[in-house]
């Protein structure tokens, strides 16, 4: 600490640097070092300066939270810093603190644009497109005028792929990879590159290039991008591209619960073909694969069970048997799908004679296992068969053929494999008798396999509730004295330790030794049958043979992919997809034309968007029903495992704003104290005199100073006020928030509708409001004259208002403007806010939005369930497709893929409110979010899993609150001059303005600040602070409504929704 503050440059460059290690080793040291580190951020020598840098920088990267009050300062040196590598360092942290504060990256915008724009540096250029990237996922990325800093980042970042150097091209397409999670369109247009990048030869350039591929799929491009990506898989060369490339085919096909395959047979194809590849070792994954599909899409079982026999059949995949985790894993899925779906197979003796084959023995264990207990499947759903078809003698010859081929799995080495075949060697064999009495046993055979076997959620047993009574943390013995080890001598601790002297003791064997082990080693291997000896080298065999080198070698094309025979291939679906999908096209466009000729007056200008297909357009070429995984009864929500305990980075997540505590403020070198320590001259008077006359005159200028000192610490303190994260940041919104004071005093007025008794305090807050008015005010000089003036007036004005309160007669009342009344002239109709959201026979869903103006990017959605069926519904689960700037609030851990659980079940014709958060960045523009639920519907006959599309439409008029004004503050409002300004008109509306007034008031969440006849002025407010004000005229049969707002956007998008419902009265 002493050397952060020496007068040489080096030294103190160098004490800053070793702080970092002493902060790892010592954590507990941060907090009382932290404000000298700070002031090196200011250090005259740029050494020095870009040290803290680098310590800070490297300690906020970890936690970043800790540091984000020194963002001014950093701010500071950004702009004004013209070091490549220190800017650097300060654009990574801002990157790590935007997402924390999203103000602090509109601050951000403007100077990255510019670095981008006007720096060389590759290095810098990358690293501002990466925090510039950070800022718009944390701003609301998804608004205009973001768009074009999203573009000009795409665009550099395509520089940077297309150059030569391949360091640029991988961050380039790390960069790129961030801006596909939230705003993949405008990386879809930059997928000739992302596909060229397939060909480079740098691996981890490829590998990066099928990251990106993952997240540009879509209905329309998921086949083509996987006919690519088998091209290049036929072409890999080295098993780790090529299992990383049949890793990315399997996970873009099954992302998002298979959302974007249109056709399973297709898939199911493409998954056979991957079974060609000879030395992966990604069976399991191929197996595991077919098995969901297989059991999760009913529709396709049949396909897969055809495709699973014909793979049974085939010889390669048993000649690969050798290696672990290899292909032949794909027949461990093979087998299981033949004997649980074995209804749907054409040739079922042929498949169970595949099975039984004596090759299936060199198989490993596990798949044995498997085989021999889908045998048993396969042979009762054949008993059946023969039984009912009356051929006594068939089922006979089945039986035994099984008889015959079950003893080689008895004999296995693998107990699992060895215990099955014997328990269903012994079950056929008392089969056989009972054949041989005629006796009918298919039915009993077939009891003992029914029912299905459904897939069970990850993390199923740890959702497990625990039973009431049982404590897992108590012991269930008493755990054992720990006299034994008390008893223990104390050298038996080194006990190891003399061992291992002793070993390295042993002298070494001389080399008469060494040959004679070598011989006997030697002797023992040639007498050991177990043992593979070495046989002449290839190379040595070739040379005898003359004309080796003349033999004529065909060269085979590789370009033609092999095909396992009995197989079809995935490019006979891609063809027969691309005519269904050519059919859907031509079925569509007949629908349009004969909706056109229906609707010839209507505007033709809509309809010219309607020509791209979308996502949606594409139907599912079976109907896929998903079966979903199941879950424990009473599961409950499992957090994500905890952090690391081991982060060495973990203990420095320490609060730096926090004042020092007394036990961890460093010990500060100070001067003796002079006078305590001359105590015993103090007895001499005259001394004392001349040492007190002269003071006097000194101690007068020391208090001056003293005082001079103070006034410019408090001048400086304020000054500092300027570095204050909250006071920098409120200075980001253009000088346009001109009427800033004004809002306090809207509040003021707002807060003052109360009791007549609680007024004296209430003039006491209005006082110190206007007092910290005048204190915000630059413009005001707020003076003790000023403020004691001002409370007079202030107390004259309450006194008038309470005089003319009393004198007021109540006559008058209804002649005055009506402020905030509820008009009591006639009933109101009955209104409600929830709308209909979506409905089956099965569930019905309507739904409201409400925001709160303390919650500023906030809205709950309550949805009200109703059960319109019989069935008991349960495993109800809401998911939202989120949009850049409306997202759903899932619990923490949940992916952005998962849904939200509902908290209830719904018995048959009961209905429950569920509310979901959403987080909104911007509010100005409404927007639909497509969605779906999810439940399973019980009855008698069974559960089935079933689902309900709906489109949930957040409205502008969702994000006002109902919020009271009065004409005072409302007045100061339009006068401010800072407001944008529309208009509508209606006609046709026969309903009375008090019925009118009401329905706006109550379906766009306005007050009435005042009436007189049929004009009225309403007042609302957005989460987000946005002041509405309204003019409502009705004429005979028209209404006209003028309006002001901060916002023009939001103001024109209101009004619109404003006419769809006065359009209605």
């Amino acid at each position: 600490m002493t050397l952060m503050s020496h007068t040489k440059p080096y030294i103190r460059k160098k004490a800053v640097l070793i702080m970092y290690k002493v902060f790892l080793k010592y954590p507990e040291s941060l907090r009382p070092a932290f404000p000298r580190l700070k002031e090196k951020l200011e250090d005259p020598d740029p050494g020095v300066q870009s040290a803290a840098v680098n310590v800070i920088c490297e300690l906020a990267r970890r936690n970043p939270k800790n540091y984000l009050s020194l963002a001014p300062l950093f701010f500071k040196l950004m702009t004004s810093s013209t070091n490549n590598w220190v800017l650097i360092k300060i654009i990574k942290l801002f990157g790590a603190l935007t997402p924390l504060e999203p103000r602090l990256g509109k601050k951000l915008i403007e100077p990255l644009t510019n670095l981008i724009h006007s720096t060389s540096a590759m290095s810098l250029l990358y690293e501002c497109v990466n925090t510039v990237i950070a800022v718009l996922i944390s701003l609301s990325s998804g608004m205009p005028n973001h768009s074009a800093s999203i573009q000009l980042c795409v665009q550099k970042l395509r520089i940077l792929i297309e150059d030569s150097d391949q360091n640029l091209k991988y961050l380039g397409l790390l960069a790129m990879s961030k801006i596909l999670r939230t705003h993949p369109k405008s990386v879809q247009a930059h997928k000739d590159l992302v596909l060229q990048c397939l060909d480079d030869k740098d691996e981890s350039i490829r590998l990066r290039a099928l990251d990106l591929l993952y997240g540009m799929v879509s209905k329309k491009n998921l086949v083509e991008i996987v006919k690519k990506l088998m091209s290049h898989v036929d072409k890999a060369e080295g098993t780790t591209y090529r299992d990383e490339l049949l890793t990315k085919i399997i996970d873009i096909c099954s992302q998002c619960n298979y959302q974007h395959i249109t056709n399973f047979q297709w898939y199911i194809s493409v998954l056979v073909e991957l079974t060609r590849l000879e030395g992966t070792r990604h069976g399991h994954l191929i197996a595991a694969q077919m098995l969901d599909v297989a059991i999760r899409v009913k529709a396709i079982r049949k396909f897969a069970v055809s495709q699973m026999s014909a793979l049974l059949d085939s010889a390669h995949l048993v000649a690969s048997s050798t290696q672990r985790n290899g292909i032949c894993e794909v027949l461990y899925a093979a087998a299981w799908i033949c004997g649980e779906f074995s209804e749907h197979l054409q040739e079922p003796h042929q498949t169970l004679e595949a099975m039984l084959r004596p090759k299936v023995t060199t198989l490993p264990g596990h798949i044995q296992a498997v085989y021999v207990q889908n045998v048993v499947k396969l042979y009762a759903s054949i008993l059946q068969q023969k039984e009912q078809a009356a051929e006594p003698e068939a089922a006979q010859e089945v039986t035994q053929l099984m008889v015959d081929r079950l003893p080689q799995f008895v004999q296995s080495a693998d107990l699992e494999v060895q215990e099955r075949a014997s328990c269903i060697l012994q079950l056929v064999k008392h089969i056989q008798k009972l054949q041989a009495k005629d006796v009918p046993v298919a039915e009993e055979v077939s009891a003992l396999f029914a029912g299905e076997l459904n897939p069970v959620a990850p993390k199923a047993q740890k959702k497990v509730p625990v039973p009431e009574g049982l404590d897992l943390d108590a012991w269930i013995n008493e755990p054992p004295s720990d006299s034994e080890s008390e008893d223990e001598k104390p050298k038996a601790i080194f006990h190891d330790e003399e061992q291992r002297q002793a070993k390295q003791r042993q002298p070494e064997a001389d080399e008469e030794e060494l040959a004679r082990r070598r011989e006997a080693r030697k002797q023992e291997q040639a007498n050991n049958p177990f043992y593979i000896k070495s046989s002449p080298s290839p190379q040595k065999r070739y040379q005898d043979v003359p004309g080796v080198e003349h033999i004529p070698v065909v060269q085979i094309d590789l370009s033609v992919p092999l095909k396992v025979p009995g197989m079809p291939m995935s490019d006979q679906y891609v063809k027969l997809e691309e005519e269904r999908r050519h059919r859907q096209r031509l079925e569509r466009d007949k629908k349009r034309k004969k909706k056109k000729d229906k609707d010839k007056k209507g505007k033709p200008r809509r309809h010219g968007s309607l020509h791209t297909e979308s996502d949606d357009d594409l139907a599912p070429a079976q109907q896929v029903d998903i079966v979903t995984e199941e879950m424990p009864e009473n599961a409950l929500p499992s957090d994500e495992d905890d952090k690391d305990p081991n982060d060495p980075y973990r203990a420095l997540d320490i609060d730096l704003d926090k004042p020092l505590a007394d036990s961890e403020k460093l010990p500060v070198q100070k001067h003796r104290n002079a006078e305590t320590s001359k105590s015993p001259e103090k007895e001499d008077v005259p001394v004392v005199e001349k040492k007190v006359k002269k003071p006097k005159k000194k101690d007068k200028k020391h208090r001056e100073k003293e005082r001079e000192k103070k006034e410019k610490g408090k001048e400086a303190r304020v000054e500092k006020e300027g570095e204050d994260l909250d006071f920098w940041l409120s200075t980001t919104p253009l000088p346009a928030a001109a009427p800033a004071p004004e809002e306090p005093g809207v509040n003021a007025v707002i807060a003052a509708p109360k009791e007549e008794d609680e007024e004296p305090q209430r003039e006491e807050q209005g006082d110190e409001e206007d007092d910290e008015d005048n204190e915000r005010d630059p413009g005001k000089k707020s003076s003790k004259h000023k403020k004691k003036k001002h409370k007079k007036e202030k107390e004259e004005r309450s006194k008038d208002k309470k005089k003319s309160k009393k004198k007021k007669p109540p006559g008058d009342e209804a002649a005055e403007p009506v402020e905030n009344g509820a008009l009591d002239e006639e009933p109101l109709p009955p209104m409600s806010s929830y709308c209909l959201l979506a409905e089956n026979s099965y569930i019905k869903m309507t739904y409201d939005i409400q925001g709160n103006l303390q919650k500023d990017s906030q809205v709950t959605v309550s949805v009200v369930l109703e059960n319109q069926s019989s069935s008991f519904l349960k495993n109800m689960e809401l998911n939202v497709l989120d949009s850049l700037n409306t997202k759903l609030a899932r619990p923490e851990g949940s992916s952005v893929h998962d849904g939200v659980p509902v908290p209830f079940q719904l018995p048959p014709g009961i209905s429950n409110e569920a509310q979901f958060v959403f987080t909104i960045q911007s509010i100005v523009m409404a927007q639909k979010l497509k969605g779906t639920l999810s439940f399973i519907a019980k009855n008698d006959e069974g559960s089935t899993h079933e689902k309900l599309d709906f489109k949930l439409h957040f409205s502008c008029t969702s994000y006002l609150v109902t919020t009271p004004c009065y004409s005072d503050a409302f007045a100061k409002l339009l006068e401010s001059g800072d407001l944008s300004m529309s208009s509508i008109k209606v006609d046709g509306i026969s309903m009375s303005f008090q019925n009118l007034l009401a329905k706006i008031c109550f379906h766009h969440h306005f007050s009435v600040v005042e009436r007189v006849d049929s004009c009225a002025s309403m007042y609302s407010r957005s989460i987000q602070g946005h002041h509405v004000c309204l003019l409502v005229k009705k004429g005979e049969k028209s209404v006209s409504v003028d309006g002001k707002c901060s916002d023009s956007t939001l103001l024109s998008n209101l009004l619109e929704e404003m006419k769809a419902t006065l359009a209605k009265c």
